[in-house]
């Protein structure tokens, strides 16, 4: 006996943005040293275009994107809703 399983995907009901900046420089420049010192870099600045390698270190501290403090914004940009979404079957 043969039998069929159908799977439905869901349809998201919501689009969300997610933005992603990189903020103060976390890197200790004392750790050879047995201290730990920042050097006051506030904000990630990229030296080159988007898709070199220039792009991944900062033109402030002269690190690379990764010391710098990742913040993630997630936004919700549009919901929609369905006849059926309450719960109740239209007929």
């Amino acid at each position: 006996m043969k039998r069929q399983v159908v799977v439905k995907r869901a349809v998201p009901s919501s689009v969300s943005l997610r933005t992603v900046r990189y903020v103060e420089c976390q890197k200790n420049h004392a750790a050879s040293v047995g201290g730990y010192a920042v050097d006051g870099c506030r904000e990630f600045m990229p030296c080159g275009d988007e898709g070199t390698d220039g792009a991944l270190v900062c033109a402030a501290c002269s690190c690379h994107r990764n010391f710098h403090r990742r913040e993630v914004d997630n936004e919700v940009v549009s919901e929609s809703s369905s006849p059926t979404s309450n719960g109740h079957q239209s007929k």
